[in-house]
């Protein structure tokens, strides 16, 4: 297994990654499910989202810790608020390990999230840059601009 350590900067932003299990298409079905659990993890932990974007199976964010040890905890409670109140049927029949299976652990998401520290301005346009393409990538859109999914669309 890798050895994968992560870096806590305060004062720095961070890109997030997350991704449904086995890359299952409900986030957009599930939109307002997710938006509560975003409301609920801000009850609990400090953070701006500066920017995001959401597809069907996963999402990318940008948010601003006020500390910085507590990304992962924030991802954390996201997950765990939608896959305590997500109805089964949008997860019914995917297939799992059974080590995960014997801990109870709903086939919701992948288990790890991708993170980057945005330690300067070129790096957050490259990171923005690729979140408002992304929706095109995919091919659920044509203009990134239509996408109502993401914050961009509120930017032009």
């Amino acid at each position: 297994m890798a050895n994968y350590t992560r870096i806590f900067l305060d004062g720095y932003s961070y890109f997030i990654t997350v991704v449904t299990h086995q890359r299952n298409p409900i986030l957009i079905e599930k939109l307002a499910l997710l938006r509560t659990a975003f409301r609920e993890s801000r009850t609990k932990y400090d953070y701006r989202i500066d920017a995001i974007v959401i597809l069907p199976d996963h999402f990318h964010m940008i948010i601003s810790p006020q500390n910085a040890t507590e990304y992962p905890k924030i991802i954390s409670s996201i997950k765990r608020y939608f896959s305590r109140y997500c109805d089964p049927k949008y997860y019914a029949g995917l297939e799992q390990s059974v080590s995960r299976e014997n801990r109870g652990i709903k086939p919701i998401w992948q288990k790890r999230f991708y993170e980057h520290t945005i330690r300067n301005d070129k790096v957050l346009q490259e990171k923005l840059k690729y979140m408002y393409k992304n929706p095109v990538k995919h091919e659920y859109t044509d203009d990134p601009r239509k996408w109502q999914y993401s914050s961009f669309h509120k930017q032009t």
